[in-house]
């Protein structure tokens, strides 16, 4: 596993955003290694036959975010950052705080480990916010927030 580069860094960070605020499912995925992990509470949350919120391979992955993305927002999540983030070369990781000039979000922060210039596991990190609102969520219903 070679580090990643500045540029491909910046091009995850930049385009991991923008394609969730966009709903551009394609653009997504293409930043995914087919063999990608995936770990969040709202997989759990979301499914009634998944006994842990673990998805393996981008088939999987994919389905998630389309649901996800299709799904009307909920308007706790406003995808508000502040455009700090830290890289190793091989953890990315950065903040959707609590706290947004707007008002309160769900609370997440967004973990991935990168080889060759691709997300090859991702782990969501939910805050207080986002832990109640998990707790509204029915097996089945999907939100926007991953």
């Amino acid at each position: 596993m070679t580090e990643a580069t500045q540029a491909e860094i910046r091009h995850i960070y930049d385009q991991w955003h923008e394609s969730v605020q966009k709903r551009d499912l394609d653009a997504l995925m293409a930043l995914y290694a087919d063999a990608a992990i995936f770990e969040s509470p709202l997989v759990l949350a979301t499914s009634r036959d998944r006994q842990s919120g673990i998805l393996t391979g981008k088939p999987d992955i994919r389905a998630f975010f389309d649901a996800g993305l299709r799904a009307p927002s909920n308007g706790l999540g406003r995808w508000y950052r502040t455009g700090t983030f830290f890289c190793n070369g091989r953890q990315l990781t950065w903040e959707y705080p609590r706290h947004t000039p707007d008002g309160d979000q769900v609370d997440l922060v967004e973990m991935m480990d990168l080889a060759d210039g691709l997300i090859v596991h991702h782990r969501v990190y939910w805050g207080w916010v986002g832990f109640k609102s998990l707790q509204a969520v029915s097996p089945g219903q999907i939100h926007t927030r991953a």
